[in-house]
């Protein structure tokens, strides 16, 4: 009787440290996936405010800052479009994250049901005889 729940015991913690590797791998992908996103987005937007100022301590006249303002007006709305759309990525990234771990935890929920009621059914089985 103690060797069926030493074996039984070790089974489940075993399968709960193969879920728990399976979860973090998933987790640590997605935590990649969307600080690359963020990196290169802020790579980009500080490449484009850079260039920006370059052009702006170049200007000499009112017409110059005129274009400057135009331009500046136009970076800005460009900036807020990026983050929107690296927004959006984001939460698709971690929607799809949060679904592969939703699968996993299904799985492993299953299995434990299934190693649950495999026991019953062989008890009522041998009561049965």
């Amino acid at each position: 009787m103690n060797q069926q729940f030493t074996s039984q015991a070790f089974s489940y913690a075993k399968q709960f440290s193969d879920n728990a590797f399976k979860v973090h791998a998933l987790a640590v992908k997605g935590i990649e996936t969307v600080a690359s996103l963020q990196f290169k987005t802020f790579e980009k937007q500080a490449k484009i405010s850079a260039d920006f100022l370059a052009e702006a301590m170049e200007v000499r006249d009112v017409d110059g800052f005129r274009s400057l303002w135009e331009k500046g007006a136009s970076l800005g709305r460009d900036n807020a479009e990026r983050a929107v759309s690296v927004g959006q990525e984001i939460f698709a990234v971690t929607q799809k994250t949060a679904e592969s771990i939703g699968a996993v935890m299904q799985e492993q929920q299953q299995a434990a049901n299934e190693a649950v009621a495999a026991p019953v059914a062989a008890a009522k089985k041998a009561a049965a005889k």
